[in-house]
């Protein structure tokens, strides 16, 4: 099976934090922060990332409620998953993202939320699930 490139959301409306990994490694790293303030700029920057990185396929973070029902972000993540779909006509993948968050900060040991971290989280547990 050839080596894929993936990058990672983790979609905010605020901020969407991004996440770089291969299958080869199935290591994830955090990559950048991305705070557009329109959607067009939104869009603009993921396609800047789209082009530099060309990945193969996407993962996108959902977000469930603890019980592992859907929310009103759920929603817009899958949205946000969607249009990547058919705006780039790249495979999309979501995966469960409930406490990402938590553990992004415990891997930098501060309080300060790190999106990006949490995006690598997103996407470690994506290729922690493909073995």
């Amino acid at each position: 099976m050839p080596e894929e490139v993936l990058l990672a959301f983790d979609f905010g409306l605020r901020k969407i934090g991004v996440a770089l990994g291969n299958t080869l490694t199935a290591q994830a790293r955090p990559l950048c922060i991305l705070t557009p303030t329109t959607r067009a700029q939104r869009f603009d920057q993921v396609a800047a990332l789209l082009d530099e990185w060309q990945p193969n396929r996407v993962v996108v973070g959902l977000p469930l409620t603890l019980d592992g029902q859907e929310q009103a972000a759920s929603q817009q993540s899958r949205r946000f998953a969607h249009q990547l779909e058919g705006r780039f006509g790249l495979a999309v993948v979501l995966v469960d993202e409930r406490g990402s968050s938590l553990e992004a900060q415990h891997i930098l040991g501060s309080n300060a939320s790190d999106d990006a971290m949490a995006a690598a989280v997103i996407l470690q547990r994506y290729f922690d699930q493909q073995v």
